[in-house]
């Protein structure tokens, strides 16, 4: 897959139009920013977790069950290896459910922005079901500077696309297991963690985006030496923590820094 394409989201915010004519043609600039980059690795990576559901006894249904509700790799991922050790349902349950605790300050800081004066509630609930990394990430950055009305049908036009590809890649990839060896499936899964760093990199000149990730990446092989089981959940945790902690004392030292420099 080629890697200028990934570039390319770089420039999101100064290619895209600030609105659109009306709400149709918001839903459907959604489905065109979508059924490019973020598909096609989206699209990767659920091509090698439908390829792991064959490789671990699941059926065909079962695997697009898992697409349909969960939609989130890494927890599709948690109650697949779960299932294929015999953990108890409590057990599959729980890990699922911090697996999926990610998303929670996702879905809090992008909701406002999709709300908008009469819209039915249920539209939103609906919506809280389809954000994952993917879709938060870009739609974080490109719904602020949409008018209110227009900000959910693009939402909705994004991940529409996405869920359709997602959908037909888990099948793909369960019926073409015999041509797709394993390490290329499990290879396929490690695209969203790198289109994601890239997506990301838009953000590198906001301070408050920039803390997290190099905290967490500093403090993730750390944790994983120390304890592999809970490192992904105590680097989220402390990165996170000492991101918001640090940012404000940052900003002021920063500013002061900056005063300090300029001449009387």
């Amino acid at each position: 897959m080629p890697l200028v394409n990934l570039g390319s989201m770089a420039r999101i915010d100064k290619a895209s139009p600030s609105s659109y004519p009306n709400r149709r043609a918001a839903f459907l600039a959604g489905c065109r920013e979508s059924a490019s980059t973020p598909a096609l690795v989206l699209g990767a990576s659920f091509l090698g977790f439908g390829s792991l559901c064959r490789q671990s006894g699941w059926t065909l249904p079962m695997s697009l069950a898992s697409t349909t509700t969960g939609w989130a790799l890494p927890g599709q991922i948690t109650l697949i290896e779960l299932y294929g050790i015999g953990a108890s349902a409590a057990a599959i349950l729980l890990a699922v459910w911090l697996s999926g605790l990610r998303l929670l300050p996702m879905t809090l800081s992008l909701m406002p922005f999709l709300r908008h004066p009469g819209t039915p509630r249920w539209r939103y609930y609906l919506a809280a079901h389809f954000i994952a990394i993917t879709a938060w990430a870009t739609c974080m950055q490109r719904c602020p500077l949409l008018p209110s009305e227009q900000r959910l049908p693009f939402f909705f036009g994004f991940v529409a696309v996405l869920w359709s590809f997602t959908m037909v890649a888990t099948a793909a990839g369960f019926l073409m297991v015999d041509w797709l060896p394993p390490t290329v499936g499990l290879g396929l899964l490690f695209l969203n963690p790198v289109y994601f760093m890239l997506v990301f990199s838009v953000d590198l000149a906001q301070r408050a985006r920039v803390l997290p990730l190099v905290l967490g990446a500093v403090s993730g092989p750390l944790f994983h030496l120390l304890t592999p089981d809970w490192s992904l959940l105590l680097t989220g945790l402390v990165a996170g923590t000492a991101a918001f902690l640090l940012e404000r004392p940052l900003a002021r030292w920063l500013e002061a820094r900056s005063a300090a420099r300029e001449p009387s």
